[in-house]
């Protein structure tokens, strides 16, 4: 099973006889496609294809231990030590199920282990710069939340978008402008969290009735879709609004 996905890319690493794309990767080079292959992950499941699901979890498995075999070369860890690492965590963030008796909250504990393992001492600490832009701000807000420095209903949050539409409105140059849109989209994110919306899959959702739409009045239209004017492709777009 895993033993043999971790021996066959053993063997793809191996300076002697591996595969030369393989043997040149390094944890930089590969993390684009472990960000890639987990939005494929995710993607397959807003489509509920069990198919297509069964083959991106395998590619998104192959990317822990393509990480872990750099490691290993590196001598810092290997694939035992992820999954050990792994089980241990689960096992201490359950303590109602693996141990006895009542325990702190699934926060609570994280919470702990972050004061044991970071030292800047924020409520921020953690949260990965790596992160997709619109997931990390929610999750900026939330631990920011924690603390108590959060609007206490949507109102305040719908206010402050109010406020950063001005701004960016009335800003006076590029720069400035790019600076005030950055704090009206972390302003929205805010809102949908206050309103109980998930803001990376409202978006999500977003991006797939706009595709979906868009593709149908490029259907009705054919060939002269180019051609048409502004308001003839608005025609269509009033059209396409209404298929189910």
């Amino acid at each position: 099973m895993i033993e043999e996905l971790r021996d066959i890319m053993a063997r793809l690493r191996d300076p002697e006889t591996g595969c030369s794309w393989d043997i040149e990767q390094n944890f930089r080079t590969i993390a684009p496609y472990t960000i890639e292959e987990a939005y494929e992950v995710a993607d397959a499941i807003e489509r509920d294809d069990m198919a297509a699901l069964r083959d991106e979890l395998g590619d998104l498995q192959l990317q822990v231990v393509f990480h872990a075999r750099i490691a290993e070369e590196k001598g810092a860890f290997d694939l035992k030590d992820v999954l050990d690492g792994i089980s241990a965590k689960m096992i201490r963030r359950h303590p109602h199920v693996f141990g006895d008796g009542a325990s702190p909250g699934w926060e609570e504990i994280k919470a702990a282990e972050r004061a044991g393992n970071l030292d800047d001492g924020s409520a921020l600490a953690g949260v990965a710069s790596a992160l997709p832009a619109l997931l990390r701000a929610e999750k900026l807000q939330k631990r920011a939340a924690r603390t108590g420095f959060d609007w206490p209903d949507p109102a305040g949050a719908l206010a402050k978008i109010e406020e950063e539409i001005a701004e960016v409105s009335e800003a006076s140059s590029a720069e400035h402008q790019a600076e005030e849109m950055g704090d009206l989209l972390f302003a929205v994110v805010n809102w949908a969290r206050k309103l109980g919306i998930d803001p990376e899959a409202a978006l999500r959702s977003a991006n797939a009735k706009f595709e979906k739409r868009f593709r149908a009045i490029e259907n009705m239209a054919g060939d002269a879709f180019q051609g048409l004017s502004l308001d003839e492709k608005e025609a269509l777009w009033v059209k396409a609004k209404l298929i189910p």
